[in-house]
């Protein structure tokens, strides 16, 4: 098992975002869809230590995530947020940043690709890209780290229709040619359906499966 979340109750600033939340998170990609508000952000950054449950325990394949190094955890699971926060720098200087701090280089090129962008990228200003072209910065910065699970935090959310669509590409690509397991948390169940096997949904406090909530496509 991937992920497994045992009577979790997080909080946030004093305030309880969900309660008593046990789920299973199995190997592959799994959405979690539910309404602005309800704590999806939340249960990514418990996954990986951003923040630590105010009860409950979270497993990560079997261990306890609070006796595992958190270093080395988020080089395994790579967290790729909502907006992007890159660096201020070239494009090639975020790519290598995540393995210079393990000591390691990175074949900037091979990362970018694999993110949908060329190697014409790799000395640009971060800072000058359009939006969509830095989220694919971020998505290559995180692989970079070589890990075995993306956790995408609402990925398209800042971006219009065609450049989701092709972001959407890029992700089915990189499941298909790396086997990375994704944990999607959008509000768009039907974009959960397109990247995803299976659906869980966040609502009032409890992490259900949601597979059957909406028909594939638009």
């Amino acid at each position: 098992m991937l992920f497994e979340l045992e009577d979790v109750t997080a909080t946030r600033a004093g305030r309880v975002v969900f309660e008593h939340v046990s789920a299973a998170l199995p190997e592959g990609a799994t959405g979690i869809v539910g309404p602005s508000g309800v704590g999806k952000s939340t249960l990514l950054r418990l996954l990986i230590r951003l923040a630590d449950p105010a009860a409950g325990a979270i497993r990560y394949r079997g261990g306890d995530v609070r006796t595992t190094d958190v270093l080395a955890l988020r080089r395994d699971v790579a967290l790729v947020p909502q907006l992007p926060a890159l660096l201020e720098g070239t494009v090639a200087e975020n790519v290598r940043y995540g393995p210079g701090l393990v000591g390691r280089d990175a074949d900037v090129a091979h990362w970018l690709r694999l993110a949908g962008l060329d190697s014409t990228f790799a000395p640009r200003d971060a800072g000058a890209l359009s939006v969509g072209e830095q989220q694919r910065v971020m998505i290559a910065r995180a692989l970079a780290l070589e890990p075995s699970v993306l956790l995408l935090d609402e990925p398209t959310s800042a971006l219009d229709e065609t450049t989701t669509e092709a972001v959407e590409t890029t992700l089915r690509e990189l499941r298909a040619r790396l086997g990375l397991s994704f944990v999607l948390v959008t509000h768009d169940v039907y974009q959960a359906r397109r990247l995803t096997e299976r659906i869980l949904v966040l609502e009032r406090g409890a992490l259900r499966d949601g597979s059957a909530t909406a028909a594939p496509g638009r």
